[in-house]
């Protein structure tokens, strides 16, 4: 075989050819738009902020509206788009989300000590450990608190400008998803819980709708909290 008969280079297809770039997407149209945006929010493995949203978009493309057509075209569908604040996704629609959770799934209860933490943190963030033990009445064990963080509902916050500089504890996104808020203007008021029998009558803090209990172990009227 001659030289000429060997492959040489430049023949035939490259190996190091650049990959084909994608055409342009045509979002000057509305209807492509919404398309994207739709397959963002799908594609997503969390909720996506507006501005994060906005960015993939050109400019002047206004995403309120799209997001609102979007809630319109799932509303009383088996997926819904949902808004946290000023963040997005889909989820599945709150009616049929208890039917998909398989039954051997045993949920780890929460004692009332670990109920109680995060109803302060809820309703009084950014709170320290001690404003929190300080509002229960009782010590706050580690292990309550490394719970919650487990179920990823709280989250250390910044530092309170104070003597010691204490660390501060706030609620996560996924604390709103779990419990289907909005936002924390959701929290249900005083008046929502004593309709629902969720506030306790004695001199302790609220329980939060959704979140399982464990009054096994009362450890109110204690000084010390086992957790």
């Amino acid at each position: 075989m001659t030289d000429d008969e060997f492959p040489q280079p430049g023949d035939g297809e490259e190996a190091d050819a650049e990959p084909t770039a994608l055409p342009a997407l045509p979002l000057h149209d509305p209807a492509h738009q919404l398309r994207f945006l739709e397959a963002l929010l799908f594609a997503a493995t969390e909720p996506l902020d507006e501005q994060v949203l906005a960015a993939r978009f050109p400019d002047g493309v206004n995403i309120r509206p799209l997001l609102a057509t979007l809630q319109t075209r799932y509303a009383g569908a088996g997926i819904e788009v949902v808004r946290q604040d000023r963040r997005w996704a889909f989820r599945t629609a709150a009616d049929l989300g208890p039917y998909l959770r398989p039954k051997e799934d045993v949920q780890r209860k929460l004692s009332r000590a670990a109920i109680e933490t995060l109803a302060v943190i809820a309703y009084h963030q950014p709170v320290t450990r001690a404003e929190i033990e300080s509002i229960r009445g009782v010590a706050t064990s580690k292990g309550t608190l490394d719970l919650l963080m487990e179920n990823n509902w709280i989250k250390p916050g910044r530092r309170r400008e104070t003597p010691g500089r204490p660390l501060t504890w706030v609620s996560t996104d996924h604390f709103l998803d779990h419990f289907s808020l909005a936002s924390l203007r959701d929290l249900p008021g005083v008046d929502d819980l004593r309709a629902a029998g969720l506030l306790d009558p004695r001199p302790v803090l609220t329980v939060l709708r959704g979140a399982p209990t464990d009054t096994s172990q009362d450890t109110s009227t204690s000084g010390n909290e086992e957790g």
